[in-house]
């Protein structure tokens, strides 16, 4: 139960600092799993000598098998990319307005939206320390914009708190951080540390905890130092009238339930630290910059059907999607970069031990919506510039874009990204019905303006997406421990790459280390031959 004044019991409390610690396990976790590691990049593969007339062929032109492309051609390979899509860049892509796009089951949706917006149904933002990436958009001319990942200014919702009324995120910060604070030097006061920290830890300790938690001087979290963090009742202003008023904490059993700690948590986990980016224009542009410097080895429109291997080389089937015409590709060794989710239905032989391994990953499936809104009514009525507001709803949370501050016309907001049981329910629903779902929960936000100003939208689920039928891959710790090594083993002529074979797995950086480790694998294989 809690206690009249709002203050959590002890059990309260100590269920909110396991739950924080919980995370962070959580985020532990995922490092193991391949989801949320640190990166590794030593400059581009220093690849040279190849056997004059040597072929390689790369299956798929996401950015894992244009890499290989582009660095085995530069080391002396005759390259040819096979690629179903009639675009390349893989799940580096953008709707824009005057699109199609059918997803399985034949929904078809033409996308409308404004020229210069655009929906980034995979990828949308790159960690500052994705080196190879980096270097990459860099050296084939992309340019990168700030990608916002945290405004204090943005919301966090919860059905379970505050009447289901969405609180700004600085305000929830500052109320869970203070109320922890003033807690913890209430514990310091009645000796309930002495024994882990000496008697000048525990002063230099309050003295942190005062300034970490803005309390005053009697180490209570109120009054003019809470309100500058949390935001003020009247802010400050000029002349006569001009003294500010201190804003109320809320109550800190609210606090716990709105779950700022998970976001709190969120903000920490290295991947999503501050600085981020984001392709201007889009996260089509670095797939179309890695085209450019594979131009003229691209067959779009080839559905691969068979992959063999002999110890003469590589032989790839595969239809023309326009024609129907079945063709046949041979080559000395093979980058395959499809999905395992495709892969797995393709004709091969693979060894049994390759293809438990291709079977034994599955895809997680979200879902992305893009609503195009008359106005920018976050930034004119809520002052909210990029970044996120959370909600434990089934969309997960809404973002705001990350250029265009200040014009006028219409702009597109992230109006979902839902994952876990919210993914599967969003992309079991038709494109109107989920556009319908996010305009409902979504309005919880900005209750006002969020259906007035809706004008159109787009969605895509990755569960219906045909050419991957997944968003990406999900270790776990047995397959990583029974399945991975094999998986990312050269077998023979044919070595697999992309996100999936790598420990950086769902992000772009996975995808190019991954291809690099591949094709210098092959390329020792191939001059030891």
């Amino acid at each position: 139960m809690e206690q009249a004044q709002g203050r959590p019991t002890r059990r309260q409390l100590m269920h909110a600092i396991g739950l924080i610690g919980g995370t962070a396990a959580v985020y532990q976790m995922m490092t193991t799993f391949g989801h949320a590691a640190e990166t590794r990049f030593d400059g581009p593969p220093q690849l040279t000598g190849a056997r004059k007339g040597a072929r390689v062929v790369v299956l798929g032109a996401g950015l894992a098998g244009m890499l290989a492309a582009y660095e085995l051609r530069k080391a002396g390979y005759q390259v040819k990319i096979l690629e179903f899509q009639q675009r390349a860049g893989g799940r580096a892509w953008s709707l824009y307005g005057g699109d199609r796009y059918t997803e399985m089951g034949g929904a078809a949706q033409d996308v409308r939206f404004a020229k210069g917006n655009y929906l980034n149904p995979g990828p949308w933002r790159i960690p500052h320390h994705h080196r190879t990436l980096l270097h990459y958009c860099k050296a084939f001319g992309v340019a990168l914009e700030p990608f916002i990942q945290l405004n204090h200014n943005a919301y966090v919702h919860s059905t379970e708190a505050f009447g289901g009324q969405p609180m700004r995120y600085r305000a929830l910060a500052a109320d869970f951080n203070g109320n922890i604070a003033e807690i913890l030097g209430k514990s310091i006061d009645q000796k309930g540390l002495d024994q882990q920290l000496t008697a000048e830890d525990l002063d230099r300790l309050k003295e942190a905890l005062r300034g970490w938690g803005l309390l005053d001087k009697d180490m209570r979290y109120r009054g003019e130092r809470a309100s500058r963090s949390r935001g003020w009742a009247l802010p400050p202003g000029g002349g006569v009238n001009g003294a500010p008023k201190p804003s109320e904490p809320y109550a800190f059993g609210e606090v716990l339930k709105s779950g700022i700690w998970a976001n709190l948590a969120f903000f920490m986990n290295h991947e999503f630290q501050t600085t981020m980016f984001q392709p201007v224009g889009g996260m089509q542009k670095i797939g179309d910059a890695f085209a450019r410097q594979v131009q003229g080895l691209v067959v779009h429109g080839a559905r691969v059907t068979r992959l063999m291997q002999d110890k003469a080389g590589v032989t790839v089937t595969y239809a023309d999607t326009l024609s129907g015409q079945v063709k046949t590709e041979a080559a000395d060794y093979c980058v395959c970069t499809i999905p395992l989710t495709v892969l797995s239905q393709i004709e091969t032989n693979l060894s049994e031990k390759m293809t438990a391994a291709i079977n034994a990953v599955p895809y997680s499936s979200s879902v992305k919506i893009g609503l195009e809104m008359r106005r920018r009514f976050w930034e004119e009525d809520q002052e909210i510039f990029g970044g996120h507001s959370f909600t434990n709803q089934e969309i997960g949370l809404i973002s705001y874009p990350n250029s265009g501050f200040f014009s006028n016309g219409p702009a597109v907001l992230l109006g979902a990204f839902a994952n876990g049981p919210g993914g599967y329910h969003l992309g079991g629903m038709s494109p109107a019905e989920r556009i319908e779902a996010a305009l409902a929960q979504g309005a919880v936000f900005h209750p006002e303006a969020y259906r007035k100003e809706f004008l159109n939208g787009a969605s895509v689920a990755w569960s219906r997406v045909p050419w991957v039928m997944g968003c990406c891959a999900r270790w776990n710790e047995e397959s990583r421990r029974d399945h991975y090594q094999t998986l990312v083993a050269m077998e023979d002529r044919i070595v697999l790459a992309g996100e999936h074979a790598s420990y950086v797995g769902c992000w772009m950086e996975g995808a190019l280390l991954s291809s690099i480790d591949a094709i210098t694998r092959l390329h020792k294989r191939a001059l030891e031959a």
